[in-house]
């Protein structure tokens, strides 16, 4: 227990205030769900879908227009995550924004951010998909885009580069793109962005970054890499095969058209199969906005039902607000109630909450009405696994992932609402779904194919799920909750999490921000799984975190350590992060640790009188490099888990 009394006290008010304030924000149906924060090319795409399918509406692009001037920064541009390095891909898709809003380019803050696109190499230097949305605005040539055949759905699972070697985020979406790109839709929007180009080279410039999935270094192919000239020699011929199609239609295109139109059907039936009942595809953005543009170019009409209820769906993913200007609109790349629920669920736990707490009993029936029961495409790899996993969405029933599972599993077990069954299909759902060295990705098991890497459009974003610390973490510690840590898969999973500590110390955290959330996640599994404190795996990690303590008492990592490995643990103190970090000492038997005792502190002197905490700082990780999220509850679930846990005793 704590020996400070005066520490005691602090800590303990600390606690009721953030937990009253935690209680105070759930919904009444008994989940929580705080908003996922991201950058503006979702609201920009959104516009751009929306000219796409005919839907101009002046008041919507007024509103967004508002949110997208109000996040531009001094310099004219716009970064992927607050206090993040100007982006040209995100800075470009703003600006088209803009134009398509109204705004002139010679007006100060158009000027200030053309200026620095030109700077940067212009429109010819951003990622492919940002010149896939110049494209289907007429604004670029798809001569110089990548060619994605719709061909692919028919390669066997066997097969290399087959889809179901893509990650499900990322096989969902090239699926619905392969139906975009065999049409080379051009639908101008009235505008030009000339005054963008500068004639320079295309293709994103390679940027430093940790190899994340072992995929080229900033998301090129180099010269050198056999495979890389093999799959630019292809795309090349495959650009020369369309190009003869075109200009010699009856000669050449007739022998082939009927496997095309067979492969465009296949295709349309596989995305309207994965439509989930609130008319999304995958509870995320990318599959969502090709999907709809991929049927509506096959002749599915904006009121058929499933593109109407595609539509409809993304006004749930839409934030409002009334802003000095007039209203403002974003939109949500993604929403994660389970989730969101599930950790605060632990969080009043380790508050002290007792078991049959309206609150946690509430949501504990939600979370179990969210069991899904049904197949999905993780039964490609794991085809005898029965499912029994939960998703991180209100509506994602063909992709459960494991994390979430996992942290449904630590939940539930805890409240006073039947919930033994839904716990064991959960708990063999995880066996199941273990990788073949030991560790789980999050959706898929074995996704770890690295050769689709190497296709010339991959330039963004992770696009295989590989098993990370973080995710098996999770996993292992359901298992030691559930009193199974010595079954031989948990213990294969805690010699995977051994094998894949990082020189210094820390674990690498895939899912959040970074080796402070990934460190954060592994010493409580492996403690609770029976790894003693005094081991020298849990003595490295102890000592990597009291030497990233930052002078205020907090812990802080900025997103660049995804790009560099030398800036982990580097970065202004944030409430989920000086959490995580609290969490792995108290694990670790740390409670009277100077290191925890600051942090400690650090999260009292900084609580805001309301009981939550500011953190405009984001510590989600969407695609590592590329793309991130602000949680908002995370500013409140983690700090609480972490208090509970000091004043309480737990998890030592």
């Amino acid at each position: 227990m704590v020996t400070d009394p005066l520490l005691a006290d602090l800590a303990r008010g600390t606690l009721d205030r953030a937990r009253d304030h935690l209680l105070g924000l759930q919904h009444a149906g008994g989940w929580w769900q705080g908003e996922l924060e991201t950058n503006v090319t979702m609201d920009a795409e959104d516009l751009l879908l929306r000219e796409f399918l005919g839907l101009h509406d002046d008041a919507v692009i007024a509103s967004a227009a508002r949110w997208i001037r109000y996040q531009q920064r001094e310099d004219g541009t716009w970064a992927n995550f607050y206090g993040g390095p100007a982006d040209l891909s995100t800075t470009v898709e703003a600006y088209l924004a803009l134009r398509l809003a109204g705004d002139d380019q010679g007006e100060p803050h158009m000027k200030l951010a053309r200026d620095w696109i030109t700077e940067q190499g212009g429109v010819e230097a951003t990622r492919v998909f940002t010149r896939i949305w110049l494209a289907l605005s007429g604004l670029w040539s798809w001569d110089d885009l990548p060619v994605i055949p719709p061909e692919l759905i028919y390669l066997p699972s066997w097969f290399p580069l087959n889809i179901y070697d893509w990650g499900c985020w990322a096989r969902q979406t090239i699926v619905a793109l392969a139906v975009v790109q065999s049409f080379r839709p051009s639908r101008p929007i009235g505008l030009s962005i000339d005054e963008l180009k500068t004639g320079g080279p295309h293709g994103r410039a390679p940027r430093p970054r940790r190899d994340l999935d072992a995929r080229p270094v900033g998301g090129t192919t180099s010269a050198t890499d056999p495979w890389a000239r093999f799959f630019n020699g292809l795309d090349k011929t495959l650009h020369a095969i369309d190009a003869a199609f075109r200009r010699h239609p009856p000669l050449l295109y007739r022998p082939v058209k009927s496997v095309r139109r067979a492969a465009l059907r296949r295709c349309a039936e596989w995305i309207i199969a994965r439509q989930e009942k609130d008319g999304c595809w995958g509870g995320i953005q990318p599959p969502w906005v090709y999907s709809l543009m991929g049927l509506n170019l096959l002749g599915y009409e904006l009121d058929h039902p499933v593109m109407a209820k595609g539509i409809a769906g993304l006004d749930r993913f839409t934030i409002t607000e009334e802003g000095p200007q007039g209203p403002v609109r974003r939109l949500e790349a993604c929403q994660s109630p389970v989730w969101d629920t599930v950790l605060t669920m632990t969080a009043l736990e380790d508050a002290g909450l007792r078991p049959d707490h309206p609150a946690l009993t509430r949501a504990a029936r939600w979370v179990l009405g969210e069991e899904i029961h049904g197949p999905g495409d993780w039964q490609v790899r794991r085809p005898q696994t029965a499912p029994g996993g939960w998703a991180f969405e209100f509506d994602n029933d063909n992709y459960p992932d494991t994390d979430d599972t996992a942290e449904v599993v630590l939940a539930l077990r805890r409240v006073a609402v039947p919930s033994r069954p839904a716990i064991d299909r959960g708990m063999a759902w995880l066996t199941g779904m273990q990788s073949k060295d030991g560790g789980w990705g999050a959706f898929d098991a074995d996704n770890t194919r690295k050769l689709v890497n190497q296709l010339p459009f991959c330039d963004f974003g992770a696009v295989i799920d590989p098993p990370s610390a973080d995710v098996t973490a999770h996993i292992v510690e359901a298992y030691a909750a559930e009193g199974r840590a010595a079954e031989p898969v948990a213990r294969r999973g805690v010699v995977w999490l051994l094998r894949n500590q990082e020189p210094d110390g820390s674990w690498f955290g895939r899912w959040g921000a970074n080796y402070l959330y990934g460190t954060g996640a592994v010493v409580p599994a492996l403690i609770a799984a029976g790894v003693k404190p005094s081991k020298p795996s849990i003595r490295r990690a102890v000592d990597w975190l009291e030497r990233h303590q930052n002078p205020d008492g907090g812990w802080g990592e900025d997103l660049r350590s995804y790009d560099d490995q030398g800036l982990s643990a580097q970065g202004a103190s944030t409430a989920s992060q000086t959490a995580w970090a609290l969490l792995a000492l108290l694990a670790a038997g740390e409670r009277g640790n100077p290191a925890t005792e600051r942090g400690i502190r650090w999260l009292a002197q900084t609580q805001r009188p309301d009981g939550t905490w500011d953190e405009p700082w984001f510590t989600g990780t969407g695609f590592p490099g590329d793309f991130y999220i602000n949680y908002h509850l995370y500013r409140l679930a983690f700090p609480v888990s972490a208090l509970g846990r000091y004043v309480n005793g737990g998890h030592e």
